[in-house]
């Protein structure tokens, strides 16, 4: 009689749980929806985020720390959520099994970088104009899928969504000095025509982290599917780890 198909990861020493982390101005809803289905295909439990928008980056590296304490983890994200996902493993190797970065936007600092300096601009126009004006001009600007999440995580996290997105705006995140020091593996996925996350910025983490690899989608695939990032990541991941 042959063996049974092994549904857990093939990957020694898989992790239990991950926990990812939204991108700015997002939610746990849609990083739930990009990790969960190829995560618990492997059997990990996963802990989606929401962001506390008066205090982003602590709320998620809390929520990091607090699952860390039972095992170690893999840290996942989107965009700024992938960035201090990382920037939580490069610190914390012991506890870290990996890192799943989907969407990464900038390397070191943020001035210069298309998503932070939309962010920028966002929470300029909501202290201007308020936030039904602002979600009515970005849904008709925005693919019908990103309008939908965006105009339920803005209303969520309003009044205090301008501060939340300066935060993330100016998060700096590893440099490349930064990314040689990592010594877990990383799993990249980056969506080729995405101009606020440039695909440059996943091909210099892939080059630059020790162990990453890096798979791309496109924008529609993760219109139509988000879990197409987890999946990309996961894949990424399981062709550096031993």
């Amino acid at each position: 009689m042959p063996d049974a198909e092994p549904t857990a990861s093939p990957v020694r020493n898989a992790p239990l749980t991950a926990v990812v982390l939204p991108g700015t101005g997002s939610d746990a809803q849609f990083a739930d929806a990009a990790f969960r289905v190829p995560l618990e295909r492997r059997g990990i439990r996963v802990v989606a985020v929401d962001p506390d928008p008066r205090r982003v980056v602590d709320s998620y590296l809390e929520a990091l720390d607090r699952e860390a304490r039972a095992s170690a983890i893999l840290a996942g994200g989107v965009s700024i959520g992938a960035a201090v996902a990382l920037h939580w493993a490069a610190h914390n190797p012991s506890s870290a099994c990996g890192v799943l970065a989907a969407l990464p936007a900038w390397t070191g600092s943020p001035e210069n970088a298309p998503a932070a300096a939309s962010a920028r601009w966002t929470a300029h126009e909501l202290r201007t104009h308020g936030l039904e004006p602002v979600i009515a001009a970005m849904v008709e600007s925005s693919p019908e899928w990103l309008g939908r999440e965006l105009s339920r995580s803005w209303r969520a996290q309003w009044p205090d969504l301008p501060s939340a997105l300066e935060e993330a705006a100016a998060f700096h995140a590893l440099d490349t000095d930064g990314l040689a020091t990592v010594t877990v593996p990383v799993g990249i996925t980056a969506a080729a025509d995405d101009a606020v996350h440039p695909v440059a910025v996943a091909q210099q983490w892939a080059a630059l982290l020790p162990r990453a690899a890096l798979t791309t989608v496109g924008l529609d695939a993760i219109g139509t599917d988000p879990s197409v990032l987890g999946t990309g990541c996961l894949s990424a991941w399981d062709r550096v780890t031993d």
